[in-house]
Order: C-alpha cells, then sequence, then structure tokens
C-alpha cells in the first residue's frame, strides 16, 4: 500500500515542483496559461468524458448528489466554528467549501486508481466547479450575475456533453479520441501552474492558514462518511468521494478573493498552507481509500 501511496503522490508532487521550480528563475505568463487551459483544454476533456457513451452517466448521479452534499455540507458544518473565532464569513468559508478538485484532484484521482476513474473524477470536478461559479460568487457578491456563469465554456462543455451522452447521439471514434488528447493535456498543465501560483503566495497569515488546513478536509470527510455509508455507490466512487472530501482549498479561492478585494493575503496563506498539509493529509486519506477498494481477505 505504501508503493501505492508513493507512486500516486511523487508524480503530482514532482510536477508541481517543477512548475515551482520553473516560476523561480522564469516569470512565465501563467494567467495566459491558466485561461487557455479553462477555455479550451479543460471543455475539452469534460465533453469528451461526458459525452462518451461507454460511461453512462445515470451511474454517476449519486455520487454527484454526494458531491454536493460535501461542498454545501462543509459550509454548513463551518458556520458556527467561523462565528465562534471572530472570522470573516466571506473570507474563510469559501475556500474551506470549494477545494482543488481541478489542478490536484483529477490528476491525482487518476494516478491512484487508473483512467476508469477518469469519469468520477470530472463529474465531482464539475459539481465543485459550477458550485463555486454560482453559489460561491454568490457567497461574494449576492449580486452577481447568473449569466456569468452559463457563459463560462466549461459549462457550455458540460451541458453539451450531457446532452449528447443522454440523447444518446453517436460521435465518431477519431473525433472522441482527439478530443481525449487535447484534454489530457490539461491534467499535467493544472499541476504544473499550481506549482507556479503558489510561489505567489506568502505566510503573511499562517496562523488562518494552519486553521484552514485542518479545517477543510475534517469538514469534508465529516460530511463525505455517512454518505459512503448511506448510498449506493461503487468502491471506486466511494473511494473517489474520499478523496475528493479531503482535497485542501483550491488555488482559485485566491484569484477570486483577489478580483473581489476580499482580503486576497488571507486567502493566500489559506491556499497556501492548505496545499502544503496536503502532504500529510493525502497519503493518509490513500491508504483509506485504497484499503476500501481493495479490502484484505
Amino acid at each position: 500500500m505504501i508503493g501505492q501511496i508513493l507512486a500516486t503522490l511523487l508524480p503530482v508532487f514532482l510536477i508541481a515542483g517543477s512548475g515551482a521550480a520553473y516560476g523561480r528563475f522564469r516569470t512565465p505568463d501563467i494567467r495566459s496559461l491558466n485561461t487557455l487551459n479553462m477555455e479550451l483544454f479543460v471543455p475539452l476533456l469534460v465533453f469528451a468524458v461526458l459525452a462518451d457513451r461507454q460511461a453512462p452517466l445515470t451511474e454517476y448521479a449519486w455520487l454527484a448528489s454526494a458531491a454536493a452534499l460535501v461542498v454545501l455540507g462543509s459550509g454548513v458544518v463551518l458556520w458556527p466554528v467561523v462565528k465562534w473565532l471572530g472570522l470573516e464569513s466571506k473570507v474563510f468559508l469559501p475556500p474551506m467549501m470549494f477545494n482543488n478538485s481541478g489542478n490536484m484532484g483529477v490528476p491525482l484521482l487518476v494516478l491512484a486508481f487508473g483512467p476508469e476513474a477518469l469519469p468520477a473524477a470530472v463529474v465531482v470536478f464539475i459539481v465543485e466547479m459550477l458550485l463555486h461559479f454560482s453559489v460561491g460568487l454568490y457567497m461574494l457578491d449576492p449580486r452577481t450575475s447568473l449569466w456569468r456563469m452559463l457563459t463560462m465554456p466549461i459549462v457550455a462543455a458540460s451541458v453539451a456533453g450531457l446532452l449528447v451522452n443522454v440523447g444518446g447521439v453517436p460521435l465518431p471514434g477519431w473525433l472522441l479520441e482527439a478530443m481525449h488528447m487535447l484534454g489530457g493535456v490539461c491534467i499535467p498543465l493544472m499541476l504544473f501552474a499550481l506549482g507556479v501560483r503558489l510561489l505567489e503566495i506568502d505566510f503573511s497569515d499562517w496562523r488562518t492558514g494552519l486553521l484552514g488546513a485542518v479545517l477543510c478536509p475534517l469538514s469534508g470527510v465529516i460530511i463525505a462518511l455517512p454518505l459512503m455509508w448511506l448510498l449506493p455507490l461503487t468502491p471506486l466512487q466511494t473511494a473517489t468521494l474520499l478523496v475528493f472530501a479531503a482535497l485542501p482549498p483550491a488555488v482559485l479561492n485566491y484569484l477570486v478573493a483577489e478580483q473581489y478585494r476580499l482580503a486576497p493575503h488571507k486567502v493566500a496563506s489559506l491556499v497556501l498552507i492548505g496545499n502544503l498539509g496536503s502532504l500529510i493529509v493525502m497519503p493518509l486519506t490513500l491508504a483509506a481509500a485504497f484499503a476500501w477498494i481493495q479490502p484484505p481477505p
């Protein structure tokens, strides 16, 4: 099991470390790179996975529901904690709810459980992204237009992929293969960009960051554990949900906080220290996930 965990985590941190090393000596235009990834490569991967008729999406309805409950439930669980500690909810709660299901989650799940985990990884990623750009933006500014979310490439790709799959529309194999190949670019690119982005974040509010590094995975797992027992999930979906629930805050939280001018330095610390904390949290989570999928004889 230790070998499986190392084989899963080492590529993740090596690719992110490569991004950090490159960013240290160069000044890459990471914003343009992220824009290309989120507007082209990620939507292509999402569409290809959802449109593939070999992956019937009805099998992932319970997983999608569970992922939504983990995201929203984390906020509900931590709301009284935020009030008790006197923290600003708009600053602290979004990073606790919206985790790194893209940059870390998709690559981690595919490396851990193989290509067959890609549909499940994409499903929880889409759920998290849709909630982030609807509920998340509403939390920061109730005046945020819903049209902004609906015009996002990843949302359009999700809707189109769902329609193709549910409608039984046959797509040529060569077209799906080309989309899978282009979409596959996004997985290492997410990790590389994560490494570069982390260089821009400081430890100015390390106490808040340390608190978030504990509460983010803890709140997610608290919500996920009863769902793992109560919902009719397959072993792979159960393991996916557990890993998803324990992921650290998404780097996107920092970018959104910067855009809305909501204490970006505090959010930066939450993101940086939370992702560093995953060095401890993820091996433990993967050990539990592997044990769930491969129980001892």
